[in-house]
């Protein structure tokens, strides 16, 4: 591989970590600016962003060749498609009629530490009234609505790695 598509590679993930980056930079500003406090289904969100950007991370030091590249975007693909059933979940929740909104729960860390670790995410994805709460709005799409566009690119980034030879040299 030359320098060119070596650099090439390398920037595809450099990229994806850059988003995730700037995906968590806002989090936190809307959390500790705004003081828009996150309910367990943002922060389950959260943690899919730092997975992701982690995975290309690792693939932008690595440098992989198109089976390790592969590896990488299935993983992309795994948690691109887990964030988007989280955040599409907390999309139906906050589009639910007044009535049908859960009641508040508790908050995850007290789930975590009181139940076991599957009933705990059993409870969190059933939601609660503060997961249903819309907090802030930015053309016409809410934190998770934006989570799920991001985490649905995200998902089309994994599917490119692992079906196109982009920044592979090409065979003669």
């Amino acid at each position: 591989m030359n320098l060119k598509d070596l650099l090439r590679q390398r920037s595809l993930f450099i990229a994806a970590f850059l988003v995730c980056v700037a995906l968590m930079v806002a989090a936190l500003t809307m959390q500790h600016a705004l003081g828009l406090d996150p309910c367990p289904l943002c922060i389950i969100q959260r943690a899919l962003v730092m997975a992701v950007g982690a995975v290309a991370l690792v693939a932008a030091l690595h440098d992989p060749g198109i089976v390790a590249r592969r590896i990488y975007g299935s993983l992309v693909v795994v948690l691109g498609i887990l964030g988007m059933v989280v955040a599409g979940r907390h999309v139906w929740l906050q589009n639910l009629p007044a009535d049908q909104v859960p009641e508040c729960g508790p908050g995850l860390e007290y789930l975590l530490d009181a139940f076991p670790l599957t009933e705990a995410l059993s409870l969190v994805f059933r939601g609660s009234g503060e997961c249903a709460e819309v907090q802030w709005v930015f053309l016409g799409l809410t934190i998770p609505g934006w989570t799920l566009v991001a985490f649905g690119g995200f998902t089309i980034f994994g599917v490119v790695l692992i079906a196109t030879r982009l920044g592979m040299p090409a065979r003669a």
